[in-house]
């Protein structure tokens, strides 16, 4: 996922995104400790994705606290 095509959204679309990666990487752990993951490397992705969305997300509600100052 681009750090491009997640500043085009909006702060409730990254909220659900938010929610949508969390139980993407909730369930690629359960599948990787029951040896059923084939693409390992889709963890360590989706915590990225995660950081990503979350960071954007702060950004974007300080800029809004800002504007309202």
């Amino acid at each position: 996922m681009k750090a491009k095509d997640l500043n085009e959204r909006t702060l409730e679309d990254l909220k659900d995104l938010e929610k949508s990666l969390r139980k993407d990487f909730f369930q690629n752990r359960l599948k990787n400790f029951t040896n059923r993951l084939d693409d390992t490397s889709a963890i360590s992705k989706t915590r990225r994705d995660i950081a990503r969305v979350l960071t954007l997300q702060n950004e974007k509600s300080r800029a809004q606290a800002a504007a309202k100052k």
